[in-house]
Formats: C-alpha cells, sequence, structure tokens
C-alpha cells in the first residue's frame, strides 16, 4: 500500500499536538490527584485563582468550552468545597463563581504540580517560552479560520 507523502504519521502537525497534550496530562494526573483536582478542573481553578468571583460564561469563555461542557465541573468543584457559585444580583440569569477559603488554599499545591511538569518537559525558561507563544498563536490562527 502506498501512503501519500502528506499522510505519514509522524509528519502529522495534529498527531504530534495529540501525542504531546498526552504526556503533558499524564504528568500532571499524579500531582493534580494529590490535590484533589483533576486535569479539567486544574483549568477552572487557574482561571479563578487568576481573576476571582466571574460569571460562569466567561469561565468557559477563557477555556474555549461551552457553558455546558464546565458547569458539570464546577458542579464538582463546589461539591468539592472549593468554590460557591451564587446568582448574579445585577442579573437573574447569571451565576457567579468565586473561590472558597478551600480552593483559594490549594493554588500552592497546583503551583507545585506545574513546575514539576515544566521540569518534566526538560525545557529552559526561553524555550518553554517560546513553545507556548507559538502555540498561543496557532490557536488564534486556527480561531479565526474556523469562526
Amino acid at each position: 500500500m502506498t501512503t501519500s507523502s502528506n499522510l505519514r504519521l509522524n509528519d502529522q502537525l495534529c498527531f504530534a499536538l495529540y501525542a504531546a497534550t498526552n504526556q503533558v496530562t499524564r504528568a500532571y494526573r499524579p500531582l493534580l490527584e494529590a490535590v484533589g483536582l483533576t486535569y479539567p478542573q486544574y483549568l477552572v481553578m487557574l482561571v479563578l485563582w487568576e481573576s476571582d468571583d466571574q460569571p460562569a460564561h466567561e469561565i468557559a469563555d477563557r477555556l474555549q468550552l461551552s457553558p455546558a461542557a464546565v458547569s458539570p465541573i464546577l458542579g464538582r468543584l463546589e461539591e468539592a468545597g472549593l468554590l460557591m457559585r451564587d446568582q448574579d444580583p445585577d442579573d437573574a440569569r447569571t451565576r457567579r463563581v468565586r473561590l472558597t477559603p478551600k480552593g483559594a488554599a490549594v493554588e500552592l499545591g497546583a503551583s507545585r504540580a506545574q513546575l514539576n511538569v515544566v521540569e518534566q518537559t526538560g525545557l529552559c525558561g526561553d524555550e518553554l517560552t517560546g513553545l507556548r507563544d507559538d502555540l498561543h498563536d496557532l490557536v488564534m490562527r486556527m480561531s479565526v479560520r474556523t469562526s
């Protein structure tokens, strides 16, 4: 069987991104479990640690997910006592999300997990920054073309 030269697995950008994502999330998994978070919960908490007390739909927007995808994650974090969801006093249709003291306290352990994963990459600071910036640029380029 002949394979088109553009259809080799290791030449695919999508496969390189997929494999890298799997490796990074696998590295995070045990470290986040130690602080009581899953990887999707960690992403939500990152948004809140950066800017607490915001509408649920803005968290979804930051994560580039639908509100329906974020809602169950928020529910599990609320059940764990890490955040609270309240009705927005200015808009009854909006739920505001804010950290509890327990949720704020998890930040230190999550920070250690993040530093551990960075170390596992073997990338120096400039390499890591360059890779991250290139990936953000790719996301922006692709979102412009697909919207």
